[in-house]
C-alpha cells in the first residue's frame, strides 16, 4: 500500500435520504402548481370553449343582430311538438274555428272520457267547479266567476270555439295551450259536454 486513504462515496442512508428530500420538494411544488387559488384569474388556453358569454334567453343582449340574445325562427319553421293554430285570438276568430275545426276524439271511447275528466279535474275544475257551474274554489276565494257551462247559451258553442278558447284564452280564461296538449284540450270538451249532457 502506499498510504493514501481509500475515500468511498456516500453511504446508502445518505443517498436514500437525498432522493427522499428530493421527492418531497417535488411532491410539495407540483401540489403547490395545482392548488386552485380562488383570489385570482389563472391562465386559460382558449377559454370560450369552457366559459361561453352567457345570457339569459329573449333578453337584449348586443350579441345578435338587433341586439337580441335569441333569434327568431325563420317563417315556416315549426317548434318540435308544437302544432300550428292558424287562429287569432279574437272573438271572429274563435267562431271561425268553430265553423271549421272538428273534434278527433270519440265520445264512444272510454278511455278519452276518463282522461278528459282528469284533465277537466286538474286544470279546469279550479275555476269552473266539478260540475261546470263556475263556483269552483278560486271563485270562492274573490276570482271573477266564470260563465256556467251548463247555460243554455254555453250549450251550443261548438267545440271548435271551445278549443279555441283553451288554446288561445279570452277574457279572464288564460291562454291552456302551454299546459294542456292538443289531445287533451279535445278530450277536457268531451267532458264538458258530458257535464252538460248530465245537468238537469
Amino acid at each position: 500500500m502506499n498510504g493514501d486513504v481509500a475515500r468511498s462515496g456516500p453511504s446508502p442512508i445518505s443517498r436514500f435520504l437525498v432522493l427522499t428530500v428530493v421527492v418531497i420538494g417535488l411532491l410539495v411544488g407540483f401540489r403547490w402548481l395545482v392548488t386552485p387559488d380562488t383570489s385570482r384569474r389563472h391562465l386559460e388556453f382558449f377559454p370560450d370553449m369552457a366559459t361561453s358569454p352567457a345570457v339569459e334567453s329573449q333578453s337584449l343582449a348586443a350579441i345578435l343582430p338587433f341586439g337580441l340574445s335569441q333569434q327568431a325562427l325563420p317563417d315556416g319553421v315549426v317548434a318540435r311538438g308544437a302544432l300550428p293554430f292558424p287562429y287569432g285570438p279574437d272573438a271572429e276568430e274563435a267562431a271561425r274555428a268553430g265553423r271549421e275545426l272538428r273534434s278527433p276524439m270519440s265520445v264512444e271511447s272510454e278511455t278519452d272520457m276518463q282522461r278528459g275528466a282528469d284533465v277537466y279535474r286538474i286544470h279546469c275544475s279550479t275555476c269552473h267547479d266539478a260540475t261546470g257551474a263556475g263556483l269552483g274554489p278560486a271563485v270562492m276565494r274573490g276570482m271573477l266567476q266564470p260563465t256556467s257551462m251548463l247555460s243554455a247559451a254555453s250549450k251550443q258553442v261548438p267545440d271548435g270555439t271551445l278549443f279555441h278558447l283553451l288554446t288561445k284564452g279570452r277574457g279572464n280564461m288564460p291562454a291552456m295551450a302551454a299546459r294542456i296538449d292538443v289531445d287533451d284540450r279535445w278530450r277536457a270538451i268531451l267532458h264538458v259536454r258530458r257535464l252538460q249532457a248530465e245537468a238537469p
